[in-house]
């Protein structure tokens, strides 16, 4: 890294501005162009240096107060292409598998789930099983109890 990709960084680590072009606004601050931003920026991200750009919405702020992680135990020969079927899904917003730990933890695809209330998570629940169908053993939602804060790597300025 060297001082522009810092000033990069630091120009975004506490988000992008709330406009149609982002990039552009940073560069702006910066005096860079914008498309040495993109660069930089997916350079840093294939090195490793930022994991991922996304937007992060808050949830209870859109009304969504029941936010449910839901876990499946689901047959390892199908868990990949069963569980990008559940990424689809149009209210699941992200999905991995991740390693079981039994016999306490049976688990092995995650599906992060958002909802009005608990009704809705548990009937988009009902859906991922149907789709799941008989590849999946057992089941459960963990709901959130609080809100984490989500940041990306931190400079000092």
């Amino acid at each position: 890294m060297d001082e522009t990709d810092r000033r990069i960084i630091r120009a975004t680590q506490s988000g992008f501005p709330l406009t149609p072009r982002p990039f552009h606004a940073v560069a702006a601050q910066l005096g860079i162009p914008p498309g040495e931003v993109m660069s930089r920026m997916a350079r840093m991200q294939a090195r490793g240096i930022i994991r991922r750009i996304a937007g992060v919405p808050n949830h209870y702020a859109l009304g969504y107060r029941a936010n449910g992680m839901t876990v499946w135990d689901v047959d390892d020969e199908a868990v990949d292409a069963l569980g990008e079927g559940v990424g689809r899904l149009p209210f699941v917003s992200h999905c991995y598998r991740r390693p079981r730990h039994p016999p306490a933890w049976p688990y092995n695809l995650f599906a992060m789930v958002h909802g009005h209330d608990r009704a809705e998570v548990q009937a988009y629940a009902l859906e991922i099983a149907r789709l799941l169908g008989d590849a999946c053993r057992a089941h459960d939602i963990l709901y959130s109890s609080a809100i984490l804060k989500k940041t990306g790597v931190r400079l000092g300025v």
